[in-house]
């Protein structure tokens, strides 16, 4: 009993709390009814779901929850100072020194070792990481009790960074007046459903909701509903299944496998990475809307774009938006000549690239977006078929774009450049055309969960918004007996250990 209560009240490395877990779950439904007791008291309901959500980022990270309050700590009183000056260069020196130091915070977090091994292999240098923050935190109590001689990262990190960035900015901007209580803006930084995996919610869109009583209607609560179970169905019965029965084994050793069989896993993790991350925003926004709170959607059919620029408005769009508001146009955007407009772009890539891990391979990986980009836009000025409508047209820019995002994200699956040269090796010099029969009878149940993965992404949005508004317009019994069958479905599904989210690690 004692060993359980630990369990649930301390965080555990082997064991931290995720959406897909039974503790989560039992977690909420205990929050909920808090949050139910306390709707109607706004600031007493904030102050609550402060805590509730810090003790989450706890159960998930442990004492990173320290990092967490001296981010919200810092930027909630750089906006303060900020809104007082009246003097428009001390406001940009603030404004600037601000987002410094948040920068500072997760490039030290998450780019240490990156940016140690690049200058020791350009200069010949031996510099190595130490965690200095342990050091200092073990010099205070007198005693080892944080680890040196490696720097942990925090999880979720960028996302968190980056919502504090959006709030000192807009606050600078006269676009969002502060927040008066340092509970209620901590509070938009650590709401749970969101914080270790985005979507990056703007403080100008957030911050107005937290002040209003929350009144959920019937279809409101069924698209939650609808919004969950959709999410779990995508991460565990197909992300999961797929990762563990396939794409992990292949991409742990590509020599083992043929040409054809690192391919084929490449294509399924194309798949998985989009269902494993769209799969959590769809719970984070139920779990939101079921307390009134709305968060915009992340994705749009990513893999029905017609075009690379078509993708990145439909892909992870929290943070495609940050990128060109907050990067991308202060950057001077297209405002100062074709070379700088592209300039300004591949920077913006770049950057959003590295925002993703601390290794050359997502500075690729976002170099090639880059690329593709630039290339696109000078391409559809003289192409033939930029305009044409026709069906097999569609299909083709549909099936161009899909094979292209595919193949970048080598570097993005890759743990390092050996494995991207390994994957390479077996996919021009040992292709495998014979191993192709007895594949599609060894792994047929993973065929078949890709399939499905890709039939239903692919499906017209009419049809699958008729699934979901017949959901949400049926009795509540129906609803109860439809969400029981889907979990109970998905939880039969599980071969292995729960999986941790792919992007947990950003």
């Amino acid at each position: 009993m004692i060993e359980r209560l630990k369990d649930i009240l301390f965080f555990s490395d082997q064991h931290p709390m995720i959406f897909t877990g039974l503790d989560f779950w039992i977690f909420f439904l205990v929050v909920f009814s808090g949050f139910a007791l306390l709707n109607k008291k706004v600031t007493l309901r904030n102050f609550y779901l402060m805590a509730v959500s810090w003790f989450f980022y706890y159960k998930t990270s442990g004492f990173f929850l320290i990092l967490l309050v001296l981010t919200s700590v810092s930027s909630y009183g750089a906006a303060y100072l900020i809104h007082q000056i009246d003097d428009k260069l001390q406001r940009k020196v603030l404004l600037g020194f601000s987002v410094v130091f948040q920068l500072f915070i997760l490039a030290y977090f998450k780019y240490a070792y990156f940016f140690a091994d690049t200058l020791n292999s350009l200069l010949g240098t031996n510099i190595s990481v130490l965690n200095h923050i342990a050091m200092f935190a073990n010099s205070v109590v007198n005693e080892q009790v944080f680890t040196v001689e490696k720097i942990l990262l925090p999880v979720g990190i960028s996302f968190f960074t980056f919502q504090t960035i959006t709030y000192i900015t807009d606050v600078y901007r006269e676009k969002l007046e502060p927040v008066e209580s340092f509970f209620d803006y901590s509070f938009y930084v650590s709401f749970f459903p969101q914080l270790v995996a985005g979507p990056i919610v703007r403080a100008s869109e957030f911050i107005p909701q937290i002040f209003n009583k929350s009144n959920i209607t019937k279809y409101e609560f069924g698209t939650a509903l609808f919004m969950i179970l959709k999410g779990l169905f995508k991460k565990i019965f197909i992300g999961d299944y797929l990762a563990v029965n396939f794409i992990d084994r292949v991409f742990n050793n590509p020599l083992s496998f043929t040409g054809f069989e690192n391919l084929s896993a490449l294509f399924a993790y194309s798949l998985q990475v989009y269902v494993d991350f769209s799969g959590y925003t769809d719970i984070a926004i139920g779990v939101s809307l079921l307390m009134g709170f709305k968060l915009h959607p992340n994705f749009q059919s990513p893999y029905k774009a017609q075009s690379v620029a078509d993708f990145w408005r439909r892909w992870h769009i929290s943070l495609s938006r940050f990128l060109k508001d907050y990067l991308y146009i202060p950057l001077g955007g297209n405002q100062h000549g074709q070379i700088r407009t592209n300039v300004n772009l591949m920077i913006t890539m770049l950057l959003g690239g590295l925002w993703h891990g601390a290794s050359w391979n997502f500075v690729i990986w976002g170099a090639l977006n880059g690329a593709a980009l630039l290339i696109y836009k000078n391409w559809k000025k003289i192409s033939p078929y930029e305009k044409i409508k026709t069906a097999p047209v569609i299909v083709w820019k549909i099936a161009f774009t899909f094979t292209f995002i595919t193949f970048t994200r080598v570097f993005f699956r890759a743990p390092d450049l050996q494995i991207v040269q390994d994957f390479f090796t077996q996919l021009f010099g040992n292709f495998g055309w014979e191993v192709i029969p007895k594949f599609f009878i060894t792994f047929k149940y993973v065929w078949l969960v890709i399939i499905l993965g890709f039939v239903t992404h692919w499906l017209p949005e009419s049809l699958k918004n008729k699934w979901k508004d017949n959901f949400i317009e049926s009795p509540f019994v129906i609803q109860v007996l439809i969400s029981v069958l889907v979990i109970f479905i998905i939880y039969q599904s599980i071969s292995s250990e729960l999986q941790p989210f792919i992007y947990f690690q950003f």
